[in-house]
């Protein structure tokens, strides 16, 4: 179960930072992401980090912007939002994947995900 908090409103250019807790330990995943959906359009991956290595992976869009990072001793996997703009405005979610190999901002890598939590910039 993956558990995210952090969203809400903010004016544009303003920052957020969205947390994911899972129940078990990050270390279980070999991967971890954040994916973001707005009603009517397709959910999207926006960036990807090796647990392990922690390598991270962005899409261009919010690349400089958003940083994806993990504290292994909270078990928390974060998401830094600067600089938002209103296109940013979506629901995140936090995403994990169980096994190797690949890890990015592909949606489908993913085996898990969470019930999201709502952003909106204005």
């Amino acid at each position: 179960q993956l558990v995210e908090s952090g969203g809400g409103s903010v004016q544009a250019g303003g920052s957020l930072r969205l947390s994911c807790a899972p129940s078990t330990s990050t270390a279980n995943y070999a991967c971890m992401g954040w994916l973001r959906q707005v009603p009517g359009k397709e959910r999207e991956g926006i960036a990807g980090i090796r647990t392990g290595s922690s390598t991270t992976y962005y899409i261009d869009s919010v690349k400089g912007r958003f940083t994806i990072s993990q504290d292994n001793a909270k078990n928390t996997l974060y998401l830094q939002m600067n600089s938002l703009k209103p296109e940013d405005t979506a629901m995140y979610y936090c995403a994990a994947r169980v096994a190797g190999g690949y890890c990015g901002t592909w949606e489908g890598g993913y085996h898990y995900l969470g019930q999201g939590t709502q952003v909106t910039v204005s």
